[in-house]
């Protein structure tokens, strides 16, 4: 049986100062526009309505919180990669996001997505790259893993383990199969 966790929206926001104070364990989703992060959160809590998913690259424009079960947070981050706004407006983002990641005591581990159907991208390995740099600590996340076969996925797991190194975690917004190791992964990292 899945073992879902009961998700609910908190608040948006957009530098670390308006972060929400709750005192739980967070996992700051990291990853390219469109790979899957929202799905992600929906699948966990079964409700394909709670993140808002977009066919459109780089909608997600702020850090979207959610309160899972009240045991974790998850923290959407806007994708890399891609998105239709200025110079100065992807700056502050930047800057914004590196203080969010760098100073956010709450976080437990950041969840790095790479999409199953594709070879590991220049802007994920620069973001991988970034923290380490940091030292921060995170683990993958391989997204669209049922567009894959098995055999495909053991190997896509072992080339992503030798570029990146880590925990390196198969997941499908379609297919339950895979919740129950992720989110057995996270508990274990929060200590439950």
């Amino acid at each position: 049986m899945v073992n879902f966790l009961s998700g609910r929206f908190i608040v948006s926001a957009e530098k670390l100062s308006q972060c929400p104070g709750l005192n739980l364990p967070e996992f700051a989703l990291v990853g390219r526009s469109n790979v899957g992060k929202s799905s992600f959160i929906n699948k966990l809590a079964n409700n394909k309505k709670l993140a808002k998913t977009s066919n459109t690259p780089g909608k997600t424009r702020l850090i979207n919180f959610f309160n899972m079960s009240n045991k974790l947070i998850i923290a959407d981050l806007p994708g890399y990669g891609y998105a239709k706004v200025s110079r100065a407006a992807q700056e502050a983002w930047q800057k914004n996001l590196e203080e969010y990641l760098l100073n956010r005591r709450e976080i437990v581990s950041l969840i790095q997505f790479i999409d199953a159907r594709h070879d590991i991208q220049k802007n994920d390995i620069q973001m991988r790259e970034w923290i380490n740099i940091k030292g921060l600590p995170v683990f993958t996340v391989m997204t669209k893993s049922d567009y894959i076969s098995r055999a495909e996925i053991n190997k896509k797991i072992q080339s992503i383990k030798k570029e990146f190194g880590g925990e390196v975690l198969p997941f499908s917004s379609n297919d339950n199969f895979y919740v129950d190791n992720v989110t057995d992964f996270m508990f274990k990292l929060c200590g439950f």
